[in-house]
């Protein structure tokens, strides 16, 4: 079978750097680690570079080794009883008015006190813009699974945002 693409590898780090990084971040909530982390997949990434079939298998590989390395950090975290606190530089995805207002940066720091999962799933679902199905694939997660995880997440996010996020809710 003949191969039509041939990876850039310097490219494929431009085009997916900040994808990496940014969830990394925001499911660790620590920026030392979330470079750490995406250092090691493109490093990884390296390794496995003749076996990527096109842009859109980067992509895919991409972020599922992301979301693993960083879950696995965050459980190794936990373990030694580190707190996480999210304070985030930069987001990927968003204006940039929006990356420094007030109300975004709470809605980080809710979002760093969701349970790993949780916050893996909504990441890779507002964030990433995946569909649940994505989502299972990326996480090797049953779809049932994935959808749990979207409903309770976000459940306890607005539970969250009721009780912490006052000043932004008109009429209180």
């Amino acid at each position: 079978m003949a191969r039509d693409w041939q990876p850039d590898f310097d490219q494929l780090i431009d085009e997916h750097q900040s994808m990496v990084y940014s969830l990394a971040l925001r499911i660790t909530g620590d920026r030392g680690l979330a470079e750490e982390i995406a250092q090691d997949v493109f490093l990884e990434f390296d390794k496995h570079l003749g076996r990527i079939q096109n842009p859109l298998h980067a992509c895919f590989w991409l972020r599922r080794v992301a979301v693993s390395r960083a879950a696995d950090a965050l459980r190794r975290r936990r373990v030694r009883g580190v707190d996480l606190w999210v304070e985030l530089e930069e987001s990927h995805g968003v204006r940039e008015e929006e990356k420094n207002s007030p109300l975004a940066a709470r809605l980080e720091q809710l979002m760093a006190t969701l349970p790993g999962p949780q916050r893996a799933a909504l990441v890779l679902r507002y964030q990433e813009d995946l569909t649940p199905e994505e989502i299972a694939a990326t996480l090797d997660a049953p779809l049932a699974t994935v959808k749990s995880n979207l409903q309770r997440g976000l459940k306890l996010l607005r539970a969250k945002a009721e009780n912490h996020l006052k000043e932004f809710i008109r009429g209180t």
